[in-house]
């Protein structure tokens, strides 16, 4: 009866862990909203862990900080190209596509914006789109001739015809 309590006691545990790693996955991710929801759920089916809930605790006032900082209004090119970087490194390439899109909107000249949604689109798997966006970087500029033949963002496409034409140095 004893043994039967203790590992009811060590799963729960367990169990308190495992769903509190998901949610630090979440907050990782730059999830705010899942992660502040798991959180909040662990409290509530683990109360008795109370290390686990005091940690939540926390977590959850760094989730409310994050999600401040991600509401924070972008005004200027730079406020659109560096909320993009991030939500691209956070892998959101939607996110970033959009907020890149606002970026050229405020500064058609700058053609790293191009390149970097050349990018993003080859990532995707939309080989045409990320052809006509690196088309558009190198002609405004041709410093991304180089550094496509070098990107291993562009690996994939190293053997393809159009790849190659774009990005030869003629």
């Amino acid at each position: 009866m004893v043994a039967e309590k203790e590992k009811k006691k060590v799963d729960g545990y367990e169990n308190a862990v495992v769903s509190f790693g998901e949610a630090i996955k979440a907050l990782r991710k730059g999830n705010y909203e899942k992660a502040e929801e798991s959180l909040k759920a662990l409290m509530e089916k683990y109360a008795s862990e109370k290390e686990l809930v005091d940690r939540a605790k926390i977590y959850i006032k760094i989730c409310r900080e994050g999600k401040k900082k991600e509401s924070m209004p972008s005004k200027t090119f730079d406020d659109f190209y560096e909320h993009g970087i991030f939500k691209w490194n956070q892998g959101n390439y939607e996110e970033a596509l959009q907020l890149f899109q606002k970026a050229i909107e405020k500064d058609p000249s700058q053609a790293k914006i191009l390149y970097f949604m050349a990018a993003i689109y080859q990532t995707m798997g939309d080989t045409d789109q990320s052809l006509e966006f690196l088309k558009k970087s190198i002609q405004k500029d041709k410093y991304f001739k180089v550094l496509a033949q070098n990107d291993s963002d562009f690996e994939t496409l190293r053997e393809d015809k159009k790849f190659k034409i774009l990005t030869t140095l003629a």
